[in-house]
């Protein structure tokens, strides 16, 4: 999907049909994100506490080469057990996928499509993310037209 998405024009794998509606389109691009950078910004008390933020930056890959970045600022909103609510983007030359959610760790869980841009600017669904690693993660985008 690298070309095809850099471009701006819909993927590969794109296919048509909704349970929702005959008249949306779903696509799926996988994606692969390896974390570059991350920074427990320690608020108020001393410690992981309420208001701490989680800040991450990450290098996109596609069939092993790189196509965009992804960054993200998690607030801890509840301790033990830990939840963050989540803000990120996912952007690539010709576009870019905001994603929120509020994930509960240890996290495998789909980040909401909030918007887009770009191909990509009236859009909805989700994107699912899986571990791969301590400092890697599979990405996998179900985007709804």
């Amino acid at each position: 999907m690298a070309a095809a998405v850099i471009a701006g024009a819909p993927p590969a794998s794109a296919s048509t049909g909704s349970a929702h509606s005959a008249h949306q389109q779903t696509e799926t691009l996988q994606l692969v994100a390896k974390q570059t950078q991350s920074q427990l910004i320690d608020v108020g008390k001393k410690g992981r506490s309420l208001g701490d933020e989680l800040v991450i930056a990450e290098d996109l890959y596609q069939n092993g080469k790189k196509v965009g970045d992804h960054s993200v600022v998690c607030t801890y909103v509840h301790i033990g057990p830990d939840e963050l609510q989540c803000l990120g983007t996912f952007s690539l030359p010709q576009w870019h996928i905001t994603g929120q959610a509020l994930l509960h760790l240890p996290s495998t869980s789909a980040v909401a499509i909030a918007g887009g841009s770009g191909a990509y600017s009236a859009v909805g669904g989700y994107v699912h993310t899986a571990p791969a690693g301590a400092t890697e993660r599979h990405l996998t985008f179900h985007v709804t037209r």
